[in-house]
């Protein structure tokens, strides 16, 4: 299970690298250099040598460890758990997921991929959502569908209608075109997702990647399935 500690991905709002050098050079050494002892650990008696030099190993082999650690974290990947319930039935409260930093530097994002965001309204919070519109296409919600261009989409991760207050962002069976550098999001529990139905696109910038692995529970393990529309 991930440790204390991983970053909770919120899917509602109610809810110094260090990598050290080895620098190899010619010429002869002595049997203490070539064995990676130092001149202090020459003097102590064999038993606390032992002893010292297990212990700068262990350190060297932890700071390495760690900053392999910390380049994996900051630019490869992220673990998140899941809080709340408005990616159901894809996805349930208390999982857990990688999230993969890298891709997105490569490649656009694409419809369906599922999303982790800044919230726009508390970017201390992490969202998770899917993307539905992407920028310059045009999108409606109409008697419960979501229509891109003009074209019902097709939504088998979804298992409730598409629903709209008066007082959100899109309105019912009104087109709107997703600005340029950003992406329509929703939850694909519609009932009970706050999403861009209410606080609108969400700017490329603030993604953080994509969910790639879901690895907890373990009956779950396995590779984030993709859409194909």
């Amino acid at each position: 299970m991930a440790k204390p500690g991983t970053p909770k991905v919120y899917v509602d709002t109610a809810v110094a690298e260090a990598i050290p050098t080895v620098v190899v050079s010619g010429g002869s050494k002595k049997p203490s250099e070539s064995s990676g002892e130092s001149e202090i650990t020459n003097h102590l008696p064999p038993p606390l040598k032992r002893i010292v030099n297990f212990f700068l190993d262990f350190v060297e082999t932890a700071v390495v460890a760690l900053s392999i650690f910390v380049v994996v974290y900051l630019f490869l990947v992220q673990p998140h758990e899941i809080k709340g319930g408005s990616m159901e039935p894809s996805f349930h409260n208390n999982e857990y997921i990688l999230t993969d930093k890298i891709s997105y530097r490569f490649k656009e994002p694409k419809r369906g991929d599922v999303v982790i965001f800044k919230a726009p309204k508390n970017p201390d919070v992490d969202y998770i959502k899917r993307i539905i519109g992407l920028p310059g296409e045009r999108i409606k919600i109409q008697n419960g569908g979501v229509y891109i261009n003009g074209k019902k989409l097709n939504e088998p991760y979804i298992r409730d209608i598409t629903v709209l207050t008066s007082t959100q962002y899109l309105q019912e069976g009104v087109e709107t075109t997703v600005p340029s550098g950003y992406f329509f999001v929703m939850g694909d529990n519609r009932t009970g997702s706050m999403d861009s139905r209410e606080f609108g696109p969400i700017a490329e910038n603030i993604i953080i990647g994509h969910a790639i692995i879901r690895y907890w529970p373990l009956s779950t393990l396995g590779l984030v399935s993709g859409i194909s529309y």
